[in-house]
């Protein structure tokens, strides 16, 4: 029997994936289940509706991300902090404080994103990188003074 998988199976496919499975397991285990729906033309249009409909949302978030990130490469993130005498600072400069700064600027990039390949403990400018979404990639400049 063809079914169309509506969440990832393990060792059977994907979410969205057209797969031959034996009657019972697609009638006793997918289907009643909620994993999987019957192949039909009508199934196989609303998925292909349904596939067509994401892949436009998706495609407004990343124009949309890529505004933000013009508007972010082009801006500088400022922290004040006390040094000691070579120019290293008590503490560090973490992800949830870069994070909350975007956030007073009215920008909402999750902690989580942002990618720091080296500790800021140190005056001057560094930079990172804030992964917001699969196909786009945010180059922030954070200086510390």
């Amino acid at each position: 029997m063809k079914v169309i998988l509506l969440k990832d199976v393990k060792k059977q496919g994907k979410k969205d994936d057209i797969i031959e499975v034996s009657d019972g397991y697609a009638n006793n285990f997918l289907i009643k289940n909620g994993l999987a729906i019957r192949y039909t033309e009508g199934s196989k249009n609303k998925l292909n509706y349904e596939i067509e409909t994401r892949q436009k949302e998706e495609d407004a978030t990343v124009k949309e991300l890529e505004k933000i990130k013009k508007e972010l490469e082009s801006k500088k993130i400022s922290f004040t902090v006390n040094s000691g005498k070579d120019g290293k600072i008590f503490g560090t400069i973490s992800s949830k404080q870069i994070s909350e700064e975007l956030k007073k600027m009215g920008y909402k990039i999750d902690k989580k994103t942002i990618v720091m390949d080296h500790v800021i403990d140190t005056l001057g400018t560094h930079k990172v990188v804030a992964n917001v979404h699969k196909r786009v990639s945010i180059n922030l400049t954070i200086v510390v003074c």
